[in-house]
């Protein structure tokens, strides 16, 4: 039931002064008066009174008392009719507000008609006006975001053979990305995108420019999205904060670059994602914090790239995921903290590289892995700290490269790993420090080689390993283990 002496809720994008019912309010204005002016009367009349109670003083005359009543009254007026002036600015302000929000929201219809309009030049002319909308309307502002986003996430045909194909609609798709974009490069601006939420859920990308936009906030979702072609970039990109999706994307060509991009809080989110062709890289990144997950992802051709990529911090996951082809290239990074996880992922083909790498501290991990084909190459590292984990792996294809690595720290640990048919390369590497170890390992099969290894430092330990009499290990400077299993 509605309080008759409760002001009226205001309405959100009414623009309606919060004012009590004026039938309230007039008997309340009067009966105010009323009561001021018999007050006034009365006080006037005692305070002149009490001025004149000596001998000789004569009385203060009725006028008297009634002149200074009639000036207060006055005065009270004024403040009144100040009142009523206010009050009048109120209403006159929100018939203003309501005629700017009767205009933005015509602009809103208008701009939504162009959207769907049949030639490309009109739907162009309805992007930048929803754009524009949005700088204008903060109320609405994640409505219009919402809108263009949707445009991204109709049905888009790039062959240009196609029935559904039509003309000049790539470049309406990728200017609504170079709007996005420019909204997201600083963060302080009254109309910035920042902290916006931004679905893309299912869209197909032939190309589109995200480059030096700030995710410091609020979700990006390209989850169930179809790279198929082109070049999307997020190069010089900051995550510092908010999620970034690409769930159950589909990479079948095209490229995703990350170049420059700088992690320090957040996360990316490829997980389940399906790699078959093209390319995401991560070139001279530099992660800090913050979380990138290819979990559970299938790679079956592809590239992922993260040379020269920095890592001090933040974590970097392929757990569970499944290698049947591709690359993924860390190829000259530098691991000073942070962590890598391959942790259960199973190899029957492709590659992954991080030779001419730098490990000062950090950790990849390839805990319980399954290794029956591809390669891990780790050619020419340098070990000064971290930790490379193969504990419990199983190795009955592939092949895992040391040659020429450099270790005078650190730890490369194999384990409890089971080794029945792959290949281990020690080639020429140097140890004057840190610790391989085989401990617990069993190696009935394959090949483990420390040919023309140098060891001056550290510990390579093989204790309590089982060592079958097919295994073909090259014990090079290291006091060779006699075979102890049939």
């Amino acid at each position: 039931m509605t309080n008759p002496f409760q002001r009226r809720p205001k309405q959100d994008g009414r623009h309606t002064p919060n004012l009590w019912p004026v039938w309230l309010v007039a008997p309340g204005a009067l009966l105010l008066v009323a009561l001021v002016a018999y007050g006034l009367f009365h006080g006037a009349d005692l305070l002149l009174a009490s001025g004149n109670t000596g001998k000789g003083k004569k009385a203060v005359p009725v006028q008297e008392v009634i002149k200074t009543t009639v000036t207060v009254l006055t005065l009270v007026g004024a403040v009144l009719a100040a009142l009523y002036a206010y009050r009048k600015q109120l209403l006159d302000e929100g018939t203003s507000h309501r005629a700017d929000a009767t205009q933005l929201t015509e602009r809103y219809t208008k701009a939504a008609e162009q959207l769907g309009h049949e030639q490309a030049a009109v739907r162009l002319a309805g992007v930048y006006a929803m754009a524009r909308l949005a700088d204008d309307w903060p109320e609405q502002r994640q409505v219009c975001v919402d809108v263009l986003c949707a445009y991204l996430r109709m049905p888009y045909d790039i062959d240009i053979n196609a029935h559904g194909f039509r003309h000049g609609e790539r470049e309406v798709r990728l200017t609504i990305i170079r709007i996005i974009r420019s909204h997201l490069q600083d963060p302080t601006e009254t109309t910035t995108w920042c902290g916006r939420s931004l679905d893309f859920t299912g869209a197909t990308f032939d190309g589109g420019d995200f480059s030096g936009a700030t995710f410091s906030d609020g979700q990006v979702t390209f989850s169930g999205a179809t790279f198929s072609g082109g070049t999307v970039f997020f190069s010089h990109a900051t995550f510092s904060g908010g999620s970034v999706r690409f769930r159950g994307a589909t990479f079948s060509g095209g490229t995703v670059f990350f170049t420059a991009a700088k992690f320090s809080g957040g996360s990316v989110d490829f997980r389940r994602a399906t790699f078959s062709s093209g390319r995401v890289a991560f070139f001279a990144a530099r992660f800090s914090d913050g979380y990138v997950d290819f979990g559970r992802s299938t790679f079956s051709g592809g590239r992922v790239e993260l040379t020269r990529s920095t890592f001090s911090g933040g974590r970097v996951t392929f757990s569970g995921a499944t290698f049947s082809g591709g690359q993924i290239d860390f190829g000259g990074a530098t691991f000073s903290g942070g962590q890598i996880d391959f942790h259960e992922t199973t190899f029957s083909d492709g590659q992954v590289t991080l030779g001419h790498s730098t490990f000062s501290g950090g950790r990849v991990i390839l805990r319980r892995s399954i290794f029956s084909g591809g390669q891990i190459d780790f050619a020419r590292s340098r070990f000064t700290g971290g930790q490379i984990d193969f504990g419990g792996a199983t190795f009955s294809g592939g092949q895992i490269d040391f040659t020429r690595s450099t270790f005078s720290d650190g730890q490369v640990d194999f384990r409890s790993s089971t080794f029945s048919d792959s290949e281990i390369y020690f080639r020429d590497a140097m140890f004057s420090g840190g610790v391989v170890t085989f401990s617990r390992a069993t190696i009935s099969g394959g090949t483990v080689h420390f040919g023309d290894a140098t060891l001056s430092g550290g510990q390579v330990s093989f204790n309590g390993s089982r060592v079958g009499a097919a295994a073909n290990i090259d014990w090079g400077p290291l006091p060779p283990v006699p075979a102890n299993q049939p």
